[in-house]
């Protein structure tokens, strides 16, 4: 009888459909993004970001530990200082806020691990990502004198006890130039989880509302890579892994899954997938006004992330997913 082959056979009960499932998402894959900042008792609900919160440090401590009974196994840190200057130097001082941050959470938090993100953005009083020429107004970031400061921030934090150090700034060598750093300062154990393949998309913007790290002018086309671009992404990846990379990450995920497939296929290294705040923002604004069903929505597109070829999934979905994924 026609049709012979039919594949609905598979599909008949939920319990065949798990037993055929092809990719699995669990807890392990996630990283939960929070941001740090100055005071005490401090949580600011980002606007654009509903269930997003701007934290003082001892309110970034109860959300490790939420994260970590939730079987989380990492956050990532993001710091808004009290102060910015040129020489972004709240992004490598021994006292700004990650540093401070990573160390209160390590010590109460011992077995979460702390991803801290080194870049200067949220630093600098231009909020672009390392030194600019002076009077410059386009945005066109100096690249080697940045690195050093990249080295110095990379550095400070892995003396705060960060367990992954993940460079962002998509400065040319800046993997090399942080692997030297951690090397000579005794931190040979640290990783890199590098931003390998970051676009220069319009998907950041309520992240920039978080981490208050919009640039006064100009924009970061000069060094964030070009939307239209896949091949470039592999010649990314390739310098990073030369210089010592340990994982690389893919940013933003939605709308370049493609990328995470190529540079998944082009590697053995472990794939992280930053899930950005636009991505989250727009599912939560449809979710608010009914139009769909979040918990599908949120898990489905996890999912796709996987089946991509991510290993690690950013995202400020994380908690949500957790609590779905031991009530299902």
């Amino acid at each position: 009888m026609f049709p012979t082959q039919r594949p609905r056979r598979l599909r008949n009960h939920p319990q065949l459909r798990r037993m055929v499932q092809e990719h699995v998402l669990t807890t392990n894959d996630l990283i939960y993004p929070l941001f740090a900042v100055p005071g005490e008792g401090i949580a600011n609900e980002v606007k654009s970001m509903p269930g997003v919160y701007q934290l003082s440090v001892d309110k970034i401590v109860e959300e490790a530990k939420e994260v970590y009974d939730l079987g989380i196994p990492a956050i990532i840190l993001f710091g808004i200082p009290a102060d910015k200057d040129m020489d972004a130097t709240g992004a490598w001082h021994d006292h700004g806020i990650v540093q401070v941050a990573t160390t209160a959470v390590k010590e109460a938090v011992p077995d979460l691990i702390v991803i801290v993100d080194t870049c200067l953005c949220e630093y600098t009083s231009h909020g672009h990502c390392g030194y600019l020429e002076v009077g410059d107004l386009t945005g066109r970031v100096l690249n080697d004198p940045t690195l050093e400061l990249l080295k110095k921030t990379a550095v400070s934090q892995a003396k705060a006890g960060a367990d992954i150090i993940a460079p962002s700034g998509m400065m040319d060598g800046f993997v090399q130039a942080i692997r030297s750093g951690l090397d000579e300062g005794g931190f040979q154990d640290i990783p890199i989880l590098s931003y390998a393949a970051k676009y220069a998309s319009a998907y950041y913007g309520p992240f920039r509302d978080a981490a208050e790290s919009a640039p006064q002018f100009g924009d970061r086309r000069t060094y964030q890579m070009d939307p239209a671009n896949g091949q470039e992404a592999l010649k990314e990846i390739a310098l990073d892994i030369a210089e010592g990379a340990d994982m690389l990450m893919v940013k933003p995920a939605l709308a370049y899954m493609d990328i995470i497939w190529r540079v998944k296929q082009a590697t053995n290294l472990p794939v992280a997938a930053y899930n950005v705040s636009g991505e989250y923002s727009m599912i939560k604004a449809a979710a608010l006004n009914g139009w769909v069903d979040e918990q599908r929505v949120v898990m489905e597109t996890l999912i796709g992330f996987k089946r991509s070829g991510a290993d690690l999934i950013l995202s400020y979905h994380a908690k949500d997913a957790a609590r779905w994924l031991q009530s299902s």
